[in-house]
């Protein structure tokens, strides 16, 4: 017999979905059998599975060590050097600051990605618990750099799901693009994908979602402008693809970008991917109860290159702009 106390990061779940995250080489059917026939109860009365779980339960399992042992398999995890900044980190989520050049999340072929390293962080902390796997709650393409969210608990992923859903998560962008900008706009413009490639245009076309970006010119030196960029939607590459429609390509920008801008970034500065950076998360969490998340404004600590490059170009602390 095993008794498990349901801890706060697992609130809210359904009975059923925990038990399959704990059991989890056991089928979906031997899990409703083992409830049907009482071999596991919650509150040491019988249980369907639907039941949502609260911080305290105890789940009972009438089992064998040897069969509880033969029913879950432990989550093997590589050990991964932590080459990343930590910017923020409390009980329920960590703000990490992604590398140019690393994936978010694993494609399809595995191999090193910025969840996994989160996972071993977390690892080595002694803080990975049964039922629940934490991951990242947003992404940054492999060569956008910046902030990334991730949701060490239950709670604190399912807050940060809800803030980006409903907007009280704003999170903002730096760029270098070519061209003077001066004022502020949001430029509302449609989106389809094409391939690997995003097409934008002002009419609406069979297949093309609308799209939102809102433009703060910071700084400029007559032929480059540095922006503060928030996303008002969130399509594939819109912030590049938008830019380079309305002709202010970004610096460095292989897909979308001004091939004289890319060598003069590259021959200068050695910038090998887009000067695009996700510098500030804002949370604003206002009249809503939660747990997880509070009113709090995060920003990067800025150790890369574009610091450099902005002080250079502009005579400005990229650090000041946020």
């Amino acid at each position: 017999m095993k008794e498990i106390v349901v801890s706060g990061e697992n609130e809210n779940s359904r009975l059923d979905k925990f038990l399959l995250k704990y059991l989890n080489k056991a089928p979906k059917s031997l899990v409703y059998k083992l409830l049907r026939k009482k071999n596991i109860k919650l509150g040491n009365k019988k249980a369907s599975g639907s039941e949502i779980l609260k911080e305290g339960d105890i789940i009972t399992l009438f089992l064998s060590d040897e069969t509880i042992d033969s029913l879950k398999e432990e989550r093997q995890i590589k050990k991964c050097k932590i080459n990343f900044d930590i910017v923020y980190e409390d009980n329920d989520i960590i703000v990490a600051d992604k590398p140019f050049g690393m994936l978010t999340q694993a494609d399809r072929a595995g191999g090193d990605c910025l969840n996994l390293r989160l996972l071993s962080y977390m690892k080595e902390k002694g803080e990975l618990k049964e039922g629940f796997t934490p991951s990242v709650c947003n992404r940054l393409d492999r060569n956008t750099g910046g902030l990334v969210t991730f949701g060490k608990t239950l709670r604190g992923a399912r807050e940060l799901s809800l803030g980006f859903n409903e907007h009280f998560i704003e999170k903002y962008y730096f760029a270098i693009v070519k061209g003077v900008l001066e004022e502020e706009l949001v430029i509302r413009a449609y989106h389809k994908k094409e391939g690997n490639k995003a097409e934008i245009s002002l009419k609406l076309s069979v297949g093309a979602k609308e799209t939102a970006t809102e433009i703060f010119p910071l700084v400029n030196n007559g032929k480059y402008t540095l922006l503060k960029i928030k996303l008002i939607t969130g399509k594939t590459h819109q912030i590049r693809a938008v830019l380079s429609y309305m002709g202010y390509p970004l610096a460095g920008d292989t897909k979308y970008g001004d091939r004289e801008t890319n060598n003069y970034f590259k021959g200068k500065y050695s910038l090998m991917h887009q000067f695009l950076y996700c510098g500030e998360i804002d949370i604003k969490p206002e009249n809503i109860e939660l747990k997880a998340l509070k009113t709090m404004k995060i920003k990067s600590s800025c150790k890369n290159k574009l610091q450099n490059i902005v002080k250079s170009e502009f005579g400005v602390d990229l650090r000041d702009c946020m």
